[in-house]
């Protein structure tokens, strides 16, 4: 039986802390984002905000895909 992404994901967050400590800030991220979108009229501060915390979650996808690389490379499971 195949690995999914899926499966690696649910396994990285269940062992690895780093990995856990990254998914829960990209979903902080995410969730100020929705909040902003939520907002009729954005300030430029908050354009500037948006924009910054856009490259920050995709930052932190970006670091989590590479773990997850790593580990189906290596073909660890517990």
């Amino acid at each position: 039986m195949s690995i999914t992404l899926r499966d690696l994901r649910e396994e990285a967050i269940a062992g690895d802390s780093e990995f856990q400590r990254l998914a829960q800030e990209h979903s902080r991220y995410e969730a100020q984002l929705k909040e902003l979108s939520a907002t009729p009229y954005l300030s430029a501060e908050d354009i500037l905000l948006q924009a910054d915390l856009k490259k920050l979650k995709l930052q932190l996808k970006d670091e989590m895909e590479r773990r997850l690389a790593t580990l189906a490379r290596s073909g660890i499971t517990h």
